[in-house]
């Protein structure tokens, strides 16, 4: 078992140093040298506490869309929809603290009903995935990828339509929210210390929900082979509902907190493309919670650390992304080849 978790963990570091190698090998076509691009990326990522700050502020609904995920995989679900979810979240977020703004209820209140409200959007919009698929016989990576594009539509309706700002829509979004109807944040950052404690909260529940629980046992069932689950008396089509359901509810949640911690209104891009690399980082470790915080903390430093390329040495911010996705791709390859050289060595 040691001699297996060794091979594992070599196979992942060739995995990152190919990914490592073949970024670099952009870069130096593109004529900026890879080391100074690097230190400016862990620059602009830890440099000051404010940019640790907002490296957190990306870390913590990445964790919660990952926590979200990893569920659903291990069910064998592709939840393509999950942007879908988060942007449904912040939408019933708002509608809420829209309506109860003007009520006599006070803050705290409101803002909790308003993320209660946005944990019910989110889980609702996964579980429409979820009936697609077990009564429609929609793969749930079409119906997700359909969701999602109903949900940009919603959002964009919305800030230009009935909640417009006075005169005229804005792509800026909808008009802030007064700050008594903020969480908490810590003076003088955008971090909320309550964003810490639900991203914290989810990956952990969710780790002793996969590996100590029932639950999580009949979840690995159905996504190793839903079938045999079935003859073994596993419900199969209503534990698969459920997947979706609390993968709706982080992803609700991460919505909300974009809303109530973060922009203070909603906009058009209010997911932030966190559904998406979420799934990076679930397929990227593996589907094992255990893992799931600190490369979400790596990829949320390489978001943020990316702003300074195209300040200091002119190259875009997105090669952040160029990485992550070669990272991804070569841990599958080295996936596969280290499968393969299990079976000709076990």
């Amino acid at each position: 078992m040691k001699n297996l978790r060794w091979n594992n963990f070599l196979f992942q570091l060739v995995a990152f140093l190919l990914a490592l190698a073949f970024t670099s090998l952009i870069m130096v076509f593109a004529g900026a040298p890879p080391i100074s691009a690097y230190v400016e990326i862990l620059g602009g990522a830890f440099g000051s506490v404010n940019s640790l700050a907002n490296v957190v502020v990306v870390w913590m609904p990445l964790l919660l869309v990952t926590s979200g995920l990893l569920i659903t995989f291990t069910a064998g679900l592709w939840n393509i929809g999950i942007e879908g979810q988060i942007t449904l979240g912040a939408i019933f977020t708002t509608a809420a603290l829209r309506l109860l703004q003007e009520s006599s209820l006070p803050p705290w209140l409101i803002i909790l009903l308003a993320m209660l409200a946005g944990v019910a959007g989110g889980a609702l919009w996964a579980v429409m995935a979820g009936l697609l698929k077990t009564f429609g016989g929609v793969n749930e990576i079409f119906g997700g990828l359909g969701l999602n594009f109903v949900a940009t539509a919603l959002t964009l309706w919305l800030i230009f339509g009935p909640w417009k700002r006075p005169g005229t829509g804005s792509m800026s979004g909808t008009e802030p929210f007064p700050d008594t109807l903020w969480l908490p944040q810590l003076p003088g950052l955008r971090l909320s210390p309550w964003s810490v404690i639900f991203g914290a909260a989810a990956i952990y529940l969710v780790y002793r929900l996969l590996s100590g629980t029932y639950f999580g046992l009949r979840l690995k069932a159905i996504g190793k082979n839903v079938r045999a689950a079935f003859l073994l008396g596993v419900p199969a089509w209503q534990h698969s509902l459920l997947a979706f359901a609390l993968c709706g509810f982080f992803a609700g949640l991460a919505g909300a907190l974009q809303v109530t911690a973060v922009y203070h209104r909603l906009i058009p891009s209010i997911s932030s493309g966190y559904g998406f690399l979420g799934l990076l980082v679930a397929m990227l470790v593996n589907y094992q919670a255990l893992w799931a915080a600190p490369v979400a903390l790596f990829f949320a430093a390489l978001n943020i650390g990316s702003i300074q390329l195209p300040i200091m040495l002119n190259l875009d911010s997105s090669l952040s992304g160029v990485l992550q996705g070669m990272l991804v791709l070569f841990v599958l390859l080295t996936e596969g080849a280290r499968k393969r050289w299990l079976q000709k060595n076990g």
